[in-house]
């Protein structure tokens, strides 16, 4: 009877024995494709996860904080509140039963062993993206989208990009001090955890993750963590390559006045100091972390709601805090990474193997489908009556009349940087700017196939939206005043702005 807190006990006892022996079972299977090993490691998962809540609640009855264990076993010999009487107790737990099973007159005994028999044939249901290719390949568009679209990646192609994801440490530390890059890292790291999972299910990650971290601390206090290596720690100051500014090359506040207002903007937002006031008040409150550290300075000098938790009176410096936040991510984000290269290298040479399929190879494909098509045809004795020409489906046969309308497959759009290329279908059509013939007709331009060019398909408007992006951007802006040289009778050189101030004034 499952009524008694013994009799759960016992029962619990023996579901965990039950699911040792699945394991053991499941275990002893070997199977021929990474599919099944992938859903044997998930059942077998789910096995050892039962086993972990079924044996947390053994431990709490155990404990038995409420006695109710206790009395259990005292009411089996007898002992109840009117004193000793076995005869009673066990008429007591006979009416019980009895009581039961008037409640209950259809219920049977179920065999456990079909249950879990079934369990172990039960396919597990894991999501994986198209992409994905059931754990063979990473999926990472979006965070390639993220990283190309912002200020501390570069328009580089996926599988460039596949490449440098795995390494956050050579991004310059300053460009790893926003909160775009700090949305990016959490991103990826909450991205490959969960491929992890899906992939690797028998894997512990807290395990993983708490090595890491122990590494982490150690190298952190020893200044080793790559990429984050501090030049001068002397004194208590946060590392010089972290202030943005050098203020050992500064010996006054007058000097550090001529950095400029948004240099200066930047160094005190990288400290978590205020960033308001006149070009000379942000100087002096930067040359005040020049003798003193961040701890010792009045708290009137941060910005609102970067200070944390003031303790012994000494106020922290949260800023210094998030640094070692991001670096500790980096470095989950490299074990993971380390964990997953094969999976990576896949990953890799699938998507260079897409690029480097030529037209001629996707045509050949094409009419070597169409070749066994006509020979299934020919076997069959049936002939195809198909005068509008619509396209076949994956069966041989012309798609319904219908659904050639619904998708617009009779409607043809063209693509000049394709080679002008026709393709049928809007879908079709939006589907093709992110394949391998329009990326290299892009690069063949020289310009980075980005989302800024979507449903831009002719070569002029692409080179002029370009050379728009360029001016807009600063790149290649030729600035005659500055760049354009002269030379006077002397062999000075001079730019085109000075040599004609100093003509004018008679000096040359």
């Amino acid at each position: 009877m499952s009524s008694t807190l013994l009799e759960v006990t016992r029962s619990a006892h023996e579901e965990v024995e039950r699911l040792e022996r699945s394991i053991v079972k499941e275990l002893q299977n070997s199977h021929a494709t990474s599919k099944d090993s992938l859903f044997q490691s998930h059942r077998i998962r789910h096995m050892i996860d039962t086993i972990t809540a079924t044996t947390e609640k053994l431990v709490e009855i155990y404990e038995d904080k409420d006695n109710a264990r206790k009395d259990e076993i005292a009411a089996l010999g007898g002992q109840t509140v009117t004193g000793t009487n076995v005869f009673s107790a066990f008429y007591d737990r006979l009416k019980e039963i009895r009581e039961y099973h008037r409640r209950h007159p259809a219920a049977r005994v179920v065999n456990s062993n079909e249950e879990y028999e079934a369990m172990l044939k039960e396919e597990p249901v894991i999501e994986f993206s198209g992409e994905e290719a059931t754990g063979r390949y990473l999926d990472l568009h979006e965070l390639y989208n993220q990283y190309i679209n912002s200020k501390f990646g570069e328009p580089i192609e996926y599988s460039a990009y596949l490449d440098v994801f795995s390494q956050p440490h050579k991004i310059p530390y300053k460009l790893k001090l926003t909160r775009q890059y700090r949305e990016y890292i959490e991103n990826l790291l909450e991205y490959l955890i969960y491929f992890f999972q899906r992939t690797k299910p028998l894997e512990d990650l807290d395990r993983i993750f708490s090595k890491v971290a122990m590494e982490f601390e150690e190298q952190w206090a020893d200044g080793k963590v790559e990429g984050w290596e501090p030049e001068d720690q002397g004194n208590g100051h946060v590392p010089d390559q972290h202030t943005v500014i050098d203020l050992d090359l500064y010996s006054t506040v007058e000097e550090l006045v001529e950095v400029g207002p948004e240099k200066l903007k930047e160094a005190l937002a990288a400290l978590g100091l205020k960033t308001g006031g006149t070009v000379q008040q942000r100087a002096e409150r930067l040359f005040l972390t020049k003798h003193a550290p961040l701890e010792q300075l009045d708290k009137k000098h941060f910005a609102k709601g970067s200070r944390g938790s003031e303790q012994n009176g000494i106020a922290a410096a949260p800023q210094v805090n998030n640094w070692k936040e991001i670096a500790l991510t980096e470095s989950k984000i490299n074990k993971l990474c380390q964990s997953l290269d094969e999976t990576i290298a896949r990953t890799k040479d699938n998507i260079v193997k897409k690029q480097a399929l030529t037209y001629e190879e996707m045509e050949a494909e094409r009419e070597d489908e169409d070749t066994h098509a006509e020979s299934e045809s020919d076997d069959d004795d049936q002939q195809i009556y198909n005068p509008l020409k619509l396209p076949m489906g994956w069966d041989g046969k012309p798609i319904p009349y219908w659904l050639y309308k619904l998708h617009g497959l009779g409607q043809e759009f063209k693509c000049e940087i394709c080679g002008n290329y026709s393709y049928w279908g809007r879908r079709a059509f939006e589907r093709h700017f992110k394949e391998w013939r329009h990326q290299h007709g892009m690069r063949c331009l020289g310009i980075p196939n980005t989302k800024n060019f979507n449903e831009i398909t002719s070569i002029e408007e692409a080179k002029e939206l370009w050379k728009r992006i360029q001016q807009r951007q600063g790149y290649n802006k030729w600035r005659p005043d500055l760049e354009e040289e002269y030379e006077d009778k002397e062999g000075n050189i001079y730019n085109k702005k000075t040599y004609t101030d100093l003509q004018r004034q008679g000096l040359i």
